[in-house]
Order: C-alpha cells, then structure tokens, then sequence
C-alpha cells in the first residue's frame, strides 16, 4: 500500500462523522448485513441534523412499492427556521441501488427479518443511514450477551489487576 492510497483512507475516516446511532438495535437484533444509503431530505432537516437533533430508537425500514422507506426516525426542529419548518416523524426516502433494493425485498419477506437503522452519519459533506438487515434476538439471546458482556468485563478487571 503506498503513502498515497493510505492518506486517502484515513482522510475518508475523518469525512465519516457519526451523528447518531441506534445502539438498541444491537441489544434487541441480530445484524446480519449493512447498508448505506442517502437520504431525501429537506434543506431544515439537513440544518437540525447538523446541530444533532437526532433520535434513530425505534426506527425502522420499509420496502413499500418498490422504494426503501425509513420511519420514526425522530429529526427535530431546526433552532434558526424561519417559516420554514419539516415534519420531525415523516417517512423519508433511503437512496439505494436497484439491485440492493432487490436483495432487500427477496430478504425481508422471510419470516423474522427486518430493516433497522443502526447509524446516521455525514460521507463527503451528505447524511448517510447505515441499514442492517437483522433478526431479533430472543430472551434467551439478550440474557446470553449480557452474561458473556459481564464476564468479559470481569477478566479485563482481573488481568488490568494482575498487571499491577
């Protein structure tokens, strides 16, 4: 890899800025594949998003004739709007591929797989959502990361204490 190509990695690093992220979602899901999309967005919700008025919990993603569709996704009111104003909860459309789209219509109509939004984030100065396509996970499943999160954190403790 050359200085070259490995500048540029790091300067598209820095261009991807995390505005919000949907971490229930990796709580309550499997998530099995991701993928970005744009997003049809007005000029105030650009400006709200920019000041961090987002909310992506309990947001979803719907396949409705043939367009991907993100709803919930809770974009407040921008702080300067004049008459201007959006409507915080309205679906919006996600810009995706034709054969993304495809692939995520012969996904979803299996039983037990659904779109989630897990993060929004700014590419190249425009709002991306990185949508996964998951599987909710049982109780069972939720106690089970809990478990094996707790005791991860435990040997850490333990070896950070040894270390001493």
């Amino acid at each position: 890899m050359s200085a070259k190509s490995a500048r540029d990695t790091s300067e598209r690093k820095k261009a991807e800025r995390i505005i919000a992220e949907n971490r229930k979602a990796f709580h309550d899901y499997h998530l099995l594949e991701t993928f970005e999309a744009g997003v049809a967005l007005v000029g105030t919700e650009v400006k709200a998003i920019r000041e961090g008025r987002v909310n992506l919990r309990d947001s979803f993603a719907k396949v409705e004739g043939g367009e991907v569709y993100v709803h919930n996704v809770h974009i407040g009111a921008y702080s300067s709007r004049g008459y201007a104003d959006h409507e915080p909860l309205r679906p919006r459309k996600l810009l995706l591929h034709r054969q993304e789209i495809r692939k995520l219509i012969g996904k979803t109509t299996e039983k037990g797989m659904t779109l989630v939004p897990v993060r929004m984030f700014f590419k190249s100065g425009r709002v991306k959502i990185a949508v996964s396509l998951a599987k909710g996970k049982k109780d069972y499943d939720r106690r089970e990361t809990i478990k094996r999160r707790e005791i991860d954190r435990e040997t850490r403790a333990a070896v950070k204490e040894r270390g001493r």
